[in-house]
C-alpha cells in the first residue's frame, strides 16, 4: 500500500495537532505518511521530498507548521501537489496570526489551501474531498460524514426542543 497523502510538519512539537489529519484519514481508509520537515533546519530534504512527491503517488500534502511557517510554501512552490496549509500555534507564535498569513499571503501561481489555526482535522476532511473526486468509494465516505454532521444538529435541535423556560417560544 502507498500512500496517497503526505502530512508533513516544521517540528514533531506540531504532532498533536497534526496527528487530527492523521485520524480522519485513517477513518477513512486512505493511505498517508507523517514525516517532519523544515523549511529551515533541513531545507535540502524539504525541497527533494517536495520536487519527489508527485513521482511516489503523493495526491495531497498536508503542510502544518508554526513561527514563520515557510514549509506549506516551499513545498507549493516545488509541487505539482495540492498543497493543504495547517498554521499552528506554535510556542514561539504571536497569537498564531505569524504562521497564518505565511500561509495565506502567497504569492501569485503558488496556491497554499489554509485552513483554520489548529485545523488539521479540517485538513483531513479537506484532503479527503480532493482524494473522492478520483475515488467514489472515498466520495461516498466523504457525502456519508457530510450527512452525519446534519444528524448531529437535527439531534442537538430534538434535544433543545426539551428545555423549558418560561418565555422560549420554541
Amino acid at each position: 500500500m502507498n500512500a496517497k497523502v503526505s502530512i508533513i510538519m516544521g517540528s514533531t512539537s506540531d504532532l498533536s495537532i497534526m496527528q487530527e489529519a492523521a485520524a480522519v484519514l485513517n477513518d477513512f481508509k486512505i493511505p498517508f505518511e507523517i514525516n517532519a520537515l523544515s523549511a529551515h533546519r533541513t531545507p535540502q530534504q524539504a525541497m527533494d521530498f517536495a520536487r519527489n512527491a508527485y513521482k511516489r503517488g503523493i495526491k495531497v500534502i498536508i503542510a502544518g507548521a508554526g513561527g514563520a511557517a515557510h514549509l506549506p510554501g516551499v513545498v507549493a512552490s516545488l509541487t505539482p501537489v495540492p498543497v493543504i496549509g495547517v498554521p499552528i500555534k506554535a510556542s514561539i507564535s504571536m497569537d498564531g496570526w505569524d504562521s497564518m498569513l505565511s500561509m495565506i499571503q502567497m504569492p501569485p501561481g503558488i496556491p497554499v489551501a489554509t485552513v483554520a489555526l489548529d485545523g488539521a482535522r479540517n485538513a483531513g476532511i479537506l484532503a479527503a474531498q480532493i482524494i473522492g473526486t478520483g475515488e467514489p468509494d472515498i466520495m461516498q465516505q466523504v457525502i456519508d460524514f457530510k450527512a452525519s454532521l446534519e444528524k448531529k444538529i437535527v439531534q442537538a435541535n430534538e434535544e433543545l426542543s426539551k428545555i423549558k423556560y418560561e418565555y422560549k417560544v420554541n
